[in-house]
């Protein structure tokens, strides 16, 4: 370890994306926009895809594009200590949307920032990551599933891209965005998940 990835530069870069990662901003942009708690509304999880429920697909974009964005700023910003420091950021942004200290830890499931650190990582990572969900969405028309899917090939990706230290972050946090789903994994199991376009 570098002078610059020394332990106080790597805590600081985890608290650096966990205060970036635990900005609720699903619940930020529907209340400004008048629409109330987000929480209260269909799943109750303050991401991109309960926020569509509110039938305010700009706001649903924003909160997607917001949520990656708060991934991809700290690493970009931690990379200036070295690889591992932006790794630990991703570790910090990923942790702070799922458990969010403002909401009582209570946060998202984790696709869109996890997009967004990739991006901050390594872009050809986070383009593996959306062609891996393109291809499932589109032949199984199940998002989560593809979210599973694309979050498993994440690691792998990095690994062949010969980035180990990030490899190691990713498997934990695919791990935890996996554990977040876990809902889902049991609807896909018993084949009673929704569908991609589905009204039920």
């Amino acid at each position: 370890m570098t002078e610059s990835e020394s332990l106080p530069f790597v805590f600081g870069a985890l608290a650096l994306g966990y205060l970036f990662g635990s900005i609720p901003f699903g619940l930020i942009f529907t209340r400004m926009a008048g629409l109330g708690d987000i929480r209260k509304v269909g799943s109750g999880n303050i991401g991109a895809t309960n926020v569509l429920r509110t039938g305010r697909k700009g706001l649903a974009a924003a909160t997607l594009v917001a949520d990656a964005l708060k991934g991809t700023i700290p690493v970009l910003v931690a990379w200036r200590w070295g690889v591992e420091a932006a790794s630990v950021a991703a570790m910090g942004a990923f942790l702070g949307h799922l458990f969010p200290v403002w909401l009582g830890f209570r946060g998202g499931k984790g696709v869109a920032t996890l997009i967004g650190v990739l991006i901050g990582l390594k872009p050809l990572a986070a383009v593996a990551f959306a062609v891996v969900w393109l291809a499932v969405a589109f032949g199984t028309r199940y998002s989560s599933l593809a979210a599973l899917t694309a979050s498993a090939a994440a690691p792998v990706v990095l690994w062949l891209l010969d980035e180990p230290r990030m490899a190691g972050v990713c498997v934990i946090m695919t791990a935890l965005l996996w554990w977040k789903h876990r809902e889902n994994i049991e609807r896909l199991l018993a084949r009673t998940e929704g569908k991609i376009g589905s009204k039920g």
